[in-house]
């Protein structure tokens, strides 16, 4: 499991840190895509996604952290990979940690070489596109199938 730190805040793939009552309550009261989940939702998405990204105020390993941010990317590791549940706690947004979380999602070496890498969003497309994400080129290609308000 990797661990990156910069300027008091850490970044880890390793799974044991995340702090899954935050998550669960950023996603289900704070999350435009997602209000409502359920915490076992929450968890058997986190436990069978390959890929989360956990940020932490605090340097991993050497004393109390406070998760502050998250991401989960889908991913078969060679064809496709999804970014979702993208989020920073708004006590901790203007200070780069989506920047700097984002330069390690798609630096991670084993997202290397992916022929898709796909994210939805209603508000971040700026932030998006410096990472090299763009529009759909051919929507119409695309189809999906949508529940409408899965946790009600």
């Amino acid at each position: 499991m990797a661990i990156w730190t910069k300027e008091g805040f850490s970044i880890s793939t390793n799974k044991e840190f995340l702090d899954i009552d935050l998550i669960f309550h950023f996603l289900s009261l704070d999350a435009y895509w997602s209000k409502g989940i359920p915490k076992e939702t929450v968890i058997k998405s986190i436990m069978n996604t390959h890929l989360c990204f956990g940020v932490y105020k605090g340097e991993l390993g050497k004393h109390s952290v406070e998760q502050v941010g998250f991401a989960r990317v889908i991913t078969d590791l060679a064809t496709y990979a999804y970014l979702c549940d993208v989020f920073v706690k708004p006590d901790y947004r203007g200070l780069g940690l989506s920047k700097w979380l984002m330069n390690i999602i798609t630096a991670y070496p084993e997202l290397q070489g992916i022929r898709r890498f796909m994210l939805a969003t209603n508000d971040a497309h700026l932030l998006y596109q410096k990472f090299g994400f763009e529009q759909i080129n051919n929507p119409e290609l695309f189809m999906q199938k949508v529940h409408k308000a899965p946790y009600q």
